[in-house]
């Protein structure tokens, strides 16, 4: 079952502001009907969503690995992918290497550790990468986002220097997942670190999503001068991406229980300065300058990595956000019209394995064109199988 929400005006106002259209259907014969407007929030009461149409195939690349939290596609199509206890491995022409590029001193508590990955625009001139990890800072953890040069011959990097620092930790929600924008400027996803009140702080970096250059700075244009907050009001974040330039799709984690509530786990679309809500406002509810989700969940699914699909090995998922769900263990596909609003949602790869792939980490489209995604299953809230953590290959069937 499906409720209906009303948009709050700051929302409506940031689809407006991005010249979004009304979308209309085509039918037989001139007097076709315009098709009913899509909710302003979706919130799916039963379930997760209807079972997916769409012909897929899943091929193993890899196994053997312990939380393969995020990977990194380097531009000849190698990849580095990140393990949570501190390692740091290299998909090289689809193989995975036994030794790791690196070893990264963690606090690998909770939700900690060695997260996000991310390669430079740059790459093939700098050989730069980028990391987001938990480390101890004299006694007090502590999450940065660390710049890598590879070596030349992939075999090693070595650490060039911290860009970001001190944002705040805990054992849950540390946010984690980094990219790079079209504007060529780092996004990093941060969590509230389970002080909530953070996230609507301007002055802490936690419970947002930040916008630095590659030296760590504030980037240019962000909406709150000389700050590198770019969204704010975000409990959780391990999932964005640009839907188009200006405009993202960002996965956040309801609460668990924190708040005296439950569940309700969201994706949003979001411009610059948006405020997401939390803790304040939940679920589809509304408030005065804060964007409504685009899709909730009343059971706790929640998001892990996310991408919008522009390949095509699966055709028909063309233009999606596609969402690796971690506790309701499979990826979901959403497609958004041009005015923010969800048009589709389903479910694929639903389950643990062998029948589907468990907690989906990340999901990236490879330059293969291919959907890539990564498991957690053995982070002690999965079922961890003999063959472990896995990197995987979606295309149509």
């Amino acid at each position: 079952m499906r409720r209906h929400c009303a948009l709050s005006a700051a929302a409506a106002f940031a689809v407006l502001a991005a010249g979004c259209g009304d979308s209309v259907a085509t039918g037989a014969g001139p007097a076709a009907p315009a098709a009913p407007e899509a909710p302003a929030c979706t919130l799916v009461e039963d379930g997760w969503g209807p079972a997916g149409t769409t012909p897929i195939r899943v091929e193993k690349v890899a196994t053997g690995l312990e939380v393969a939290w995020a990977m990194a596609f380097l531009p000849d199509g190698d990849a580095l992918v990140t393990e949570r206890p501190g390692r740091i491995r290299l998909l090289r022409g689809g193989v995975l290497e036994a030794a790791p590029v690196a070893i990264v001193p963690v606090v690998a508590e909770g939700e900690g550790g060695l997260l996000g990955i991310a390669a430079d625009p740059r790459f093939a001139e700098n050989r730069r990468f980028y990391t987001y990890h938990t480390a101890d800072d004299g006694g007090r953890s502590v999450n940065r986002v660390t710049r890598w040069v590879l070596a030349e011959d992939r075999g090693s990097a070595r650490v060039d220097r911290v860009i970001l620092d001190g944002i705040p930790a805990a054992g849950v929600h540390d946010g984690g997942r980094i990219r790079f924008g079209p504007d060529g400027l780092l996004y990093v996803g941060t969590g509230d670190a389970q002080e909530p009140s953070r996230a609507q702080d301007l002055g802490s970096l936690a419970g947002k999503l930040l916008r630095v250059t590659t030296e760590g700075a504030p980037g240019d244009g962000n909406p709150f001068p000389g700050s590198p907050v770019f969204l704010l009001g975000i409990r959780n974040t391990q999932a964005f991406d640009f839907l188009h330039a200006g405009t993202l799709v960002v996965g956040d984690h309801g609460p668990s229980g924190d708040t005296g509530r439950s569940g309700h786990d969201e994706v949003n679309v979001a411009r610059a300065g948006d405020n997401l809500g939390w803790p304040d406002v939940y679920s589809c509810d509304t408030a005065s300058g804060i964007t409504s989700p685009a899709i909730v969940w009343s059971r706790a699914a929640p998001p892990g990595g996310g991408s919008v699909y522009r390949g095509d090995a699966v055709p028909a998922w063309k233009g999606s956000f596609l969402a690796g769900i971690l506790g309701a263990r499979h990826l979901h596909r959403i497609l958004l019209g041009e005015d923010g609003r969800v048009r589709e949602h389903e479910v694929y790869l639903q389950g643990d394995p062998p029948a589907g792939l468990g907690r989906v980490r990340d999901v990236q489209q490879g330059p293969d064109g291919a959907v890539w995604v990564t498991t957690s299953n053995c982070d002690g809230r999965g079922t961890c199988p003999p063959e472990k953590d896995v990197v995987a290959r979606v295309v149509a069937r």
